[in-house]
């Protein structure tokens, strides 16, 4: 098999998920181009997979949610039929999805059971109480690979490295290590009505029971994007707090790969603490945890008793970090 086609749809952290698929196609067909179709907000999760710095991994901008027409499905079309792929994967499972893999012509279509698998060859059954990333993995199973899921894994440019040293450097905290707080406040969340978002002042109590309890260890805080506010009241209402801002996902791998430990909500940050293998508590409201985390001792799970993350007590988090 020489070409294979992927759709994935979703946020980088649904693209970090499927890491592990595309090695596990890389190391069953070591000679084959891969290309995923990715949504353009998503497409930055690919600075850290290393077949895409080697030129065997082809990225694909597509809008799976903007509200596309027949002239945006038929470039993607025009795209994907000029590569004359061997096989297709497909995370989607729209039937639009499966009508435009039955359109493409490619003669293995890997999906899901349900909407739009009449489009399909090889249909996998869908087992969404499972890790996502195992999930993910069953596509596999659609073009007869039964090995077992690799392990999550990223690649982190050299230039990224140096980046987050710099900054550790400057920070004052390249030898002492650092606990790092990412808050995830995603304005993409918001929209939404997702209850991923712990409150900024049950924030502020889990930094002051760490630096109680662990005073000699710097605190970090990881300020993305779309979050001033969110930093501003932490810095405000609590002392010696210290700011990094990764510009790019590959230099918030290397600040995550830094640190001591990482506390963070339901987002990508959780995905490339697993990935690095640093220590990861990750906070959850309505999500289950063990969906969305492998049971490995580095990633523990926060569950909130109420499905609202604003339930989750700070001495609940404390403890979980201290035992």
């Amino acid at each position: 098999m020489k070409e294979i086609l992927t759709l994935v749809p979703g946020g980088i952290g649904d693209q970090l998920l499927f890491f592990p698929t595309l090695e596990q196609l890389k190391r069953h067909y070591p000679d084959a181009e891969l290309s995923v179709v990715v949504e353009p907000r998503a497409k930055g999760a690919y600075r850290t997979n290393k077949y895409f710095h080697d030129g065997s991994l082809t990225i694909v901008p597509f809008d799976f949610k903007d509200r596309n027409g027949p002239a945006d499905w038929g470039n993607l079309l025009g795209v994907v039929r000029d590569r004359e792929y061997d096989a297709a994967l497909s995370l989607g499972q729209r039937w639009a999805v499966g009508l435009f893999l039955w359109m493409t012509g490619i003669p293995t279509r890997v999906g899901y059971g349900g909407n739009g698998s009449m489009f399909l060859t090889h249909p996998v059954p869908l087992k969404p109480e499972q890790y996502a990333a195992d999930m993910y993995h069953d596509l596999v199973r659609g073009l007869g690979i039964e090995a077992p899921r690799p392990e999550m894994s990223v690649t982190l440019l050299k230039e990224d490295l140096d980046w987050a040293d710099a900054q550790q450097q400057s920070l004052g905290v390249a030898e002492s290590g650092y606990v790092l707080i990412h808050g995830g406040s995603s304005q993409l969340a918001k929209t939404k009505g997702l209850d991923k978002i712990y409150p900024a002042e049950n924030w502020v109590e889990v930094v002051r029971g760490l630096q109680q309890r662990q005073p000699n260890l710097p605190i970090v805080v990881a300020r993305g994007p779309e979050d001033d506010e969110f930093v501003r009241e932490l810095t405000q209402a609590t002392s010696n707090l210290k700011v990094i801002s990764p510009p790019d996902v590959g230099k918030l791998a290397a600040t995550i790969a830094g640190a001591t430990l990482m506390l963070c909500t339901d987002s990508a940050p959780m995905h490339l603490g697993v990935a690095v293998q640093t220590y990861t508590y990750a906070l959850f409201g309505p999500t289950d945890s063990a969906k969305l985390l492998p049971n490995v001792d580095r990633a523990v799970g926060i569950q909130s008793p109420t499905a609202k993350m604003a339930d989750i007590s700070p001495n609940t988090v404390l403890e979980k970090v201290f035992g």
